[in-house]
């Protein structure tokens, strides 16, 4: 079963959207969880999003898709 890699929904208050400024990883890279695996930017703070699991990542929204807090940016398989 899939893992989500998401936008984390409790790290800001005021901004409801982030960029995704950067994968640090290609679409069918392995992973170890806990893993720098993307950045994200909100109009206040800059992110580091970590591989919940290991395994293959697979991307959902591209490098400066704007997304919503909570959204799915990917999964690891």
């Amino acid at each position: 079963m899939a893992t989500e890699i998401k936008i984390p929904a409790d790290l800001w208050e005021e901004d409801e959207d982030a960029v995704i400024t950067s994968w640090l990883v290609d679409d069918g890279a392995g992973v170890e969880q806990g893993a720098l695996i993307a950045e994200i930017m909100t109009a206040k703070v800059q992110y580091e999003i970590l591989a919940p699991a290991s395994g293959i990542v697979r991307i959902k929204e591209e490098a400066d898709a704007v997304v919503p807090k909570g959204a799915v940016i990917g999964t690891v398989e």
